[in-house]
């Protein structure tokens, strides 16, 4: 199956952006009649065949309409500190992404190495995970917030927080209850602050580790979104 994106599937036609017809006509080789499928990110798949292959509008009709295909059974949500090099953070999203994830927020720590992130290559990253993992669900990327605003903010579902040194934290497989939404806090690399494992836990969230490694940011946050998708 090849997957393209549209951001509105409410039609019986469409009319693929001018990256996506180009991919579609000179990437892909695809012509009049070859069938290929689309998402909108929310749910949606549609398989349609090509009624007009151009290199810069190419136009689809509906053959079939599937909604919240691939849907899982919980939510999980990783709030996790932008790293220094944003490659890492980047490699982090895609793959994620691959794995599957409903949100995303950058959080700014006491500790962070990196205030400042350009969410719409994240976004446009997540997009082309997609797409390359035959999924119909986008995650939410959300700007960069203050880690005591995600903290404060209600969250229907189990919340955890997971740092490096201190005691009466659970490793996270003894403690997630499988299906249940989930919530994770990864630090920067300096981990969170004192202050801010304090808030969490006067707040509910759970302290867990990750294993008996000390992990980068960026794994920590992946090792973390495959223990949720493997333990469902």
């Amino acid at each position: 199956m090849q997957l393209f994106f549209v951001p509105d599937t409410n039609s019986d036609f469409y009319t693929l952006s001018e990256e996506e017809s180009h991919h579609c006509v000179k990437v892909m080789r695809l012509a009049v009649g070859d069938r290929l499928s689309v998402t909108d990110g929310r749910g949606t798949l549609c398989h349609c065949s090509i009624v007009e292959a151009h290199p810069k509008h190419t136009t689809l009709q509906v053959e079939e309409r599937l909604e919240d295909y691939g849907r899982h059974s919980f939510r999980l949500h990783v709030a996790v500190a932008p790293t220094k090099n944003t490659a890492r953070m980047e490699w982090f999203v895609e793959k994620a992404v691959e794995m599957g994830i409903d949100e995303i927020t950058p959080i700014i720590c006491d500790h962070s190495e990196r205030c400042v992130l350009r969410t719409e290559r994240l976004q446009k990253i997540a997009v082309s995970a997609m797409k390359q993992s035959l999924k119909a669900f986008m995650p939410i990327i959300n700007q960069p917030t203050p880690l005591s605003e995600v903290i404060d903010t209600p969250f229907e579902g189990q919340r955890f927080i997971a740092y490096c040194d201190g005691e009466h934290r659970t490793p996270l497989h003894d403690i997630y209850k499988p299906g249940s939404n989930a919530l994770i806090l990864i630090g920067p690399e300096g981990d969170f602050s004192q202050q801010e494992i304090s808030h969490a836990l006067a707040t509910g969230f759970l302290p867990v580790t990750l294993g008996q490694y000390r992990l980068r940011t960026e794994t920590a946050a992946l090792a973390a979104t495959a223990y949720f998708n493997l333990m469902v």
